[in-house]
């Protein structure tokens, strides 16, 4: 297989691939049938899936052009801004392992600044990370192997990106390969270990003395990672970074940590009916459990002890959550809510459903609105009633910072 991926950077490979980019905009399937013409038919197949890989990867890295990618490696591997934020928990200069590097992303990132080992064993996936590496111009070695018998002498960290799918698709949700006990052993071997989840990862399985993050870019909630107590801070930490696409430098992270929010609620945070305005936290935050941290930061208040909606009477602006203008508020009523939403000329919804069952689909296709406002439908509980709220984006430009 790997003979056909080296046909591609010859210069008959690269030619063919710098062709396709400039008719990037030209059907596929006649571009195809055209360039079997004038190309052998294999490197016509794998320059066209290359090229379509590549087009889908520059919304995660910046070198994507560059690149060489699997429909699954690619789909598995972080974005290079995150791979990046994630390799500045490590040492700079400290020499590490990446086990299940993959097709390189964090190899990439953590080979900027430190001495690396990716190890796979999967010969296509870590043929194609050594050659991401060289598109990055990052010094780096591989090594085909079991990540089990992977050599850790000389190593000051490991970081580990298990993977989540089985040879028949996805595994059950919480398990992986090698399984998270192996992976959390790794600190007993090398001491700073930095460990891939997914976002949805119970706090309770991870050990205590371990941090867990949560990452999200903007309000997309991408993963968690966890750290061992050599690299650990706080219990829970949410970290957003800003949305900006792929860059070579990593950007800079907003960071709320604080104490997870008790299962029965915070008593230090008040609960009061819906005020001007609403705060919709970021995925991050409601994952690590810092909602409660958050009203005492923005000065907010919850609207129900269990769930993760804020609100105050003045807009505030903060990377930790979305704020919302509240112009209606009452107890959720499904059959006025088309009258209530022409009333305020609402043509247009998104719906946030959150504590309270219901199929957003189908209310939204029953809606038939045409007013000239755009607005967020709100459905969830307010002191444990069932509860309906409509907001627009804030009309007055918030100040200051949460």
């Amino acid at each position: 297989m790997m003979d056909r991926y080296e046909a591609l950077r010859t210069p008959q490979g690269r030619a063919l691939l710098d062709e396709l980019v400039a008719r990037s905009a030209e059907p596929a399937l006649r571009l195809g049938t055209e360039l079997r013409t004038r190309y052998p038919a294999d490197l016509v197949v794998d320059a066209l899936g290359q090229a379509e890989l590549r087009g889908r990867a520059a919304a995660k890295f910046s070198r994507a052009a560059d690149l060489f990618l699997t429909r699954d490696g690619l789909e598995q591997a972080s974005s290079e801004a995150v791979a990046r934020h994630r390799a500045g928990r490590f040492p700079a200069g400290a020499p590490l392992v990446d086990l299940c590097c993959g097709i390189g992303g964090d190899l990439v990132a953590l080979g900027a600044d430190h001495p690396v080992l990716g190890v796979d064993r999967d010969p296509v996936h870590l043929w194609m990370a050594a050659r991401n590496a060289e598109a990055y111009r990052v010094d780096v070695r591989t090594l085909e192997s079991d990540v089990r018998d992977a050599p850790l002498d000389g190593a000051s960290g490991v970081f580990v990106d298990p993977a989540r799918r089985g040879e028949r698709g996805r595994m059950a949700t919480g398990e992986s390969e090698p399984p998270l006990d192996w992976c959390l052993a790794l600190a007993g071997r090398v001491g700073a270990v930095g460990i891939k989840a997914a976002p949805g990862i119970a706090h309770d399985v991870v050990p205590d003395g371990w941090e867990i993050e949560f990452l999200s870019l903007g309000r997309d909630i991408k993963e968690a990672v966890l750290w061992s107590p050599a690299l650990a801070g706080p219990r829970v930490r949410a970290s957003v970074l800003p949305p900006t696409g792929p860059a070579p430098v990593a950007p800079d992270a907003h960071t709320l940590t604080g104490d997870p929010d008790p299962p029965e609620g915070d008593p230090d945070v008040r609960v009061v009916d819906p005020g001007g305005y609403l705060l919709d936290p970021n995925p991050a935050v409601t994952r690590a459990g810092l909602v409660s941290e958050l009203a005492r930061r923005t000065g907010t208040s919850k609207i129900d002890p269990r769930i993760a909606f804020l609100t105050g009477d003045a807009p505030v602006a903060t990377p930790f959550a979305r704020t919302l203008q509240v112009i209606d508020s009452a107890p959720w009523d499904q059959k006025r809510l088309p009258a209530r939403l022409r009333a305020l000329d609402v043509g247009s919804v998104d719906v946030r459903r959150r504590g309270l069952a219901g199929d957003v689909d189908a209310l939204v296709r029953k809606l038939r609105l045409t007013g000239s406002r755009r607005a967020t439908v709100v459905m969830t509980r307010v002191r444990d009633t069932p509860w309906g709220l409509v907001c627009v984006e804030p009309e007055i430009t918030p100040a200051g910072s949460g």
